[in-house]
C-alpha cells in the first residue's frame, strides 16, 4: 500500500513538472471545434431557412462523428466532407427557392463568451466549420461539434468529461 501511494505522488508530481515545462492545454478554445452557420440575412425567410439548413448538417456529419474521440479526429473528418456539408445546404437552400448557395470551410475565428445550458465558453479564437448561406452577412447559429453538443446522440448534460489522473488513481487502487 505504501508503495502504491508513493507511486501515485512521484506520477502527479512528474505530471505538475511537465505541465510547467511544457505547458498544458489550459486554453479552452484548443478544446473545442465550434460551428457557426451563418444566414444569408436578417430577413424571415433567410432565417428560417438557416435552421433547416443547420439541421440538413447535422444530419449530414452525425454519422461521420459517432464515437470520434478526439477534436483532431473531428476536425479531420468535418475537412473531408466539406463538399458534402455544401452539397446538403444547397439542396435545402434550393428546395426553398433561394436565389444563392453556401460555402463551408474549417477556419479559426473569434467568439464571444457563449452558453450552452451548463456550460460556458470564453471568448477567444476557435476552431470551426463555418457555413455562410449566400451572403452570409444575417444572423447565425452556433454550437460545438466537438465534444459533440450538436452532434450524435448524446444530449449536452450527457457530455462526460474524464480526468486521466482520477483513472490511472482508480487503476492503481481498484
Amino acid at each position: 500500500m505504501k508503495t502504491k501511494i508513493i507511486c501515485v505522488l512521484a506520477l502527479i508530481a512528474v505530471c505538475a513538472v511537465g505541465l510547467c515545462i511544457w505547458g498544458g492545454n489550459s486554453d479552452p478554445s484548443e478544446q473545442y471545434l465550434r460551428i457557426h452557420i451563418r444566414a444569408n440575412s436578417n430577413e424571415a425567410c433567410d432565417q428560417d431557412v438557416k435552421y433547416a439548413v443547420k439541421q440538413a448538417v447535422v444530419d449530414t456529419l452525425t454519422p461521420y462523428l459517432a464515437g470520434v474521440q478526439t477534436k483532431e479526429q473531428a476536425m479531420s473528418i468535418v475537412e473531408s466532407r466539406l463538399r458534402d456539408i455544401e452539397r446538403a445546404a444547397d439542396r435545402v437552400l434550393a428546395q426553398h427557392g433561394m436565389g444563392y448557395v453556401s460555402h463551408a470551410a474549417l477556419c479559426r475565428e473569434r467568439f464571444p463568451d457563449r452558453d450552452y445550458q451548463d456550460l460556458t465558453l470564453q471568448a477567444g479564437v476557435y476552431d470551426a466549420l463555418i457555413v455562410s448561406l449566400g451572403s452570409g452577412t444575417g444572423d447565425n447559429w452556433w454550437c460545438v461539434v466537438f465534444p459533440p453538443l450538436c452532434f450524435g446522440t448524446q444530449e449536452p448534460e450527457q457530455v462526460r468529461y474524464r480526468s486521466w489522473i482520477a483513472q490511472m488513481w482508480k487503476k492503481l487502487f481498484d
